[in-house]
């Protein structure tokens, strides 16, 4: 039972992530860090909530979430490709508007109620043992983050449009003799990173916790940009990865469901520790090759 849970929250959980995995993943193949994406995250779990308040519709706010998510992916991509501003920098400066935008627009839904999405059981599926309710017992949004993932892999290694942009991360005059344009790869990039990242705050806001606080994310977006590093841009692993950090979220709620006597505060750290053991086991390490002209950006720093 403990372990049905486990893997239950661990799906819950992750998904958000999850999907700013698969967002942050395309964006650095392109060879562009956003760390903003904890930003993009922010305005779609914020726009989706406010939609689903307003409307009632749920599936309309995923498209409205997307929206803006990808106008701040938009606004990162105009700056550092076009402008050429620090990539570090003004993620983070796109981190703290969307952090405080949300904060600002949103103080009159805090305390607003609304249903947003519940949980589809998908019959044979969910009554595989273990694993059935785990993966087919969840949100639409959720089941939509299974598609994206295989869809992500398959983009990436599988056809045309996925070796540009691989391309457009390792040498961009490459790209230009090949005839495609390395600048356009990288905006459509960027913005769908943001899009991802936003479609994973809607999760989070109208699929998994149905309620919007003020930094409700936690630093969800941070970690998705971590675990791309940690997963050597590999994103089959940074999908496990967003798993594992889920399955931690659930494990300090289970175990104070429990009634342990552990403080609260110190069972919340357990996902962020693993993030920064698993990022220091990754700098010893060294497996993966960072996309060249990624490495470009932190050498520049």
């Amino acid at each position: 039972m403990i372990l049905e849970s486990l893997l239950a929250g661990a799906v819950q959980s992750g998904t958000s992530v999850l999907l700013t995995v698969c967002g942050e993943t395309v964006s650095e193949r392109a060879g562009v860090i956003n760390l903003g994406t904890e930003g993009c995250m922010a305005v779609g779990a914020l726009f989706a909530y406010i939609v689903c308040a307003e409307t009632g519709q749920p599936f309309l706010a995923i498209p409205v979430a997307c929206i803006a998510g990808g106008l701040m992916g938009l606004l990162h991509a105009y700056f550092v490709i076009s402008r050429k501003a620090n990539q570090l920098a003004t993620g983070l400066t796109l981190m703290f508007l969307g952090l405080g935008l949300t904060a600002f627009l949103g103080r009159n839904y805090v305390s607003v109620s609304t249903e947003g999405f519940t949980k589809l059981r998908i019959p044979f599926l969910a009554d595989i043992p273990i694993i059935g309710d785990a993966l087919f017992d969840q949100d639409p949004i959720t089941y939509l983050s299974y598609l994206i993932c295989a869809g992500m892999c398959l983009l990436l290694y599988k056809t045309r449009f996925g070796l540009i942009l691989r391309a457009t991360g390792e040498d961009e005059n490459v790209v230009y003799a090949y005839g495609a344009d390395p600048i356009r790869m990288r905006y459509l990039s960027v913005i769908m990173g943001g899009m991802l990242s936003a479609l994973g705050g809607a999760q989070l806001s109208i699929a998994y916790t149905h309620t919007w606080i003020e930094g409700m994310t936690g630093s969800r977006g941070v970690i998705g940009v971590a675990l791309v590093c940690i997963a050597a841009w590999n994103p089959a692993k940074a999908f496990i990865g967003a798993y594992i950090f889920g399955a931690a979220q659930a494990l300090q709620m289970i175990l104070q469901q429990q009634g342990l006597e552990i403080s609260s505060f110190l069972l919340m750290m357990i996902p962020y520790v693993l993030v920064l053991i698993a990022l220091f086991a990754a700098s010893i390490k060294k497996n993966g090759k960072m996309p060249a002209e990624l490495k470009k950006v932190f050498e520049a720093v």
